[in-house]
């Protein structure tokens, strides 16, 4: 563990000790007018020779290292990324071209490690680039940091042994959200314009919630996993997928624009070799849009609720047709095919993980219960309900995935509105994740969008806050800055679902003005 912060420590000096040579040669540079544009404006200023990939790297650089000082965001710099820098000119065709980037600490980056948190996993620096890692450098990208994530992955907080806790970027108290928490802290405090998480229960999704930012979690399958690590292998009944996190949404949508393309279908033969369709992307035709405020499990905090309802009157006004929808079996989806799913070994591969090494608070009470003695789980199992997943496991989520399919039939829906889990909670915070896992489990593309900011109103609500199940869970719900609502579609439709966000994104914008 000391020798993995000691090459944080030394990468981060370098970078610092590189930025400050950089400054000194080219005293005219405006990092501040680099910083305020948007990814499409500076890939547009880079392609037409505007400006240089090495102004925008070392603006990026330093601003990373200052918002890491504050947030604690970073894992490492990868100083591979200044040589790269040197031979980027050669790739200008590249959608990417220029572009620094942030990747998750679980994304491959050759000769670093992928730890996910645990201290069984350093010291084994991975033997080459994950697939999305080489189509990025492939599209004129460049990698430049790791970021931080929570011990083990599945948590909301942001918080390992290893590298500490990151902060939020809108509230020092609060967390980043987890598993990419670190992306959601640098991108939303402007250390990075694009960076790249992953998503198993709302991995992507709550960060960019906690921090204000938009994400995308695609179709699992649609990008490649190749090179991503998770915690444990072998989990099949609630995906994981590699998604793209940025500050508005055609970030997102040209990050998915250069990732779908020959380079990615020939690295990973399994990933269906579908392009990005733009048409789709910038269709204005209007949209049937189901929505929720509810999920009839856990109680949405008083900005959820408004959120949701401040965007159906918008979306309503501006031509849409807005119908009443409610996730199906909820409790029952929750216990027997979510919990079975992902526990479906009791959290014995979980625990071989954690071995040799201490336990971090933000996952200590997730996981107490795992090492209970067998007899105890057994009795335990038997009198609430077994979480061995049966053989029939995997036809039980098909039929649901069905189910749900057929009742978007029914009510002839395009897109899903629902809530988003926020603001951003307290340290330490455990609780049920129902109103994105969901989403997982069904493999339906599902994107955030930031919509509003916490008022006085939502927090004098929050006084008489008291939770569906009136639980322990229930009264940890806690108050932070940004709110946002959540965007589903259909499985590969990933553009449609990119064009409802960006419908959303834009009319919460003009309400502003």
């Amino acid at each position: 563990m000391q020798r993995a912060r000691n090459r944080r420590a030394d990468g981060l000096q370098r970078a610092e000790e590189a930025v400050l040579q950089y400054k000194k040669s080219r005293p005219g540079t405006d990092p501040a007018l680099i910083l305020a544009m948007s990814l499409s404006e500076l890939t547009n200023s880079l392609q037409e020779g505007l400006l240089s990939p090495e102004d925008v790297f070392y603006s990026y650089m330093e601003k990373t290292l200052d918002v890491n000082k504050d947030l604690n965001c970073c894992t490492g710099i990868l100083l591979e990324s200044f040589d790269q820098l040197t031979s980027v000119a050669s790739n200008k065709e590249g959608l990417l071209y220029g572009v620094p980037v942030s990747i998750k600490e679980n994304y491959s980056y050759k000769n670093h490690d992928c730890s996910c948190g645990v201290v069984v996993n350093l010291e084994q620096p991975a033997e080459k680039d994950s697939v999305i890692v080489e189509v990025l450098k492939r599209q004129g990208a460049i990698p430049f940091v790791k970021t931080n994530l929570p011990q083990a992955l599945l948590n909301y907080d942001c918080s390992n042994p290893i590298y500490g806790q990151s902060l939020n970027p809108h509230n020092l108290q609060k967390t980043p959200g987890g598993s990419s928490g670190g992306e959601g802290a640098l991108v939303g405090g402007g250390g990075s314009l694009l960076g790249f998480g992953s998503d198993v229960g709302g991995s992507i999704r709550i960060p960019c919630s906690f921090c204000g930012i938009c994400g995308l979690k695609p179709t699992p399958g649609r990008l490649s996993s190749l090179g991503i690590q998770p915690i444990y292998r072998g989990q099949k009944s609630v995906p994981s997928c590699p998604g793209p996190m940025a500050r508005d949404v055609d970030s997102l949508a040209l990050a998915m624009q250069a990732l779908l393309c020959d380079h990615m279908f020939s690295l990973d033969p399994t990933v269906p070799p579908i392009p990005f369709n733009k048409q789709i992307y910038q269709s204005s035709k209007p949209l049937r849009i189901g929505y929720l405020e509810s999920d009839g499990y856990t109680q949405p905090s008083p900005s959820m609720t408004r959120g949701i309802r401040e965007v159906k009157a918008l979306l309503e006004q501006a031509g849409h047709t807005l119908v009443p929808y409610s996730p199906l079996k909820i409790n029952y989806v929750l216990h027997d095919l979510l919990i079975r799913g992902i526990l479906a070994d009791g959290g014995t591969s979980l625990i071989k993980k954690l071995e040799g090494g201490p336990l971090d608070p933000c996952l200590r009470p997730q996981v107490i219960p795992y090492y209970f003695p067998t007899w105890l789980k057994k009795t335990l199992s038997f009198l609430l309900k077994p979480l061995v997943s049966s053989p029939h496991q995997h036809a039980a989520v098909e039929d649901y995935i069905h189910e749900t399919v057929s009742e978007w039939r029914r009510l002839n829906i395009d897109v899903l509105l629902c809530p988003m889990i926020g603001p951003a909670f307290n340290f330490d915070y455990c609780g049920v994740l129902s109103y994105t896992i969901l989403y997982n489990l069904l493999t339906f593309p599902a994107g955030v969008v930031p919509v509003s900011t916490v008022t006085a109103e939502d927090e004098e609500e929050l006084r008489h806050y008291e939770g569906i199940f009136k639980d322990h869970w229930d009264k940890l719900f806690k108050q932070g800055l940004p709110v946002a609502v959540q965007c589903i579609a259909l499985p590969w439709q990933d553009e449609l679902c990119l064009r409802f966000m960006k419908e959303v994104e834009q009319l919460v914008k003009q309400s502003r003005k």
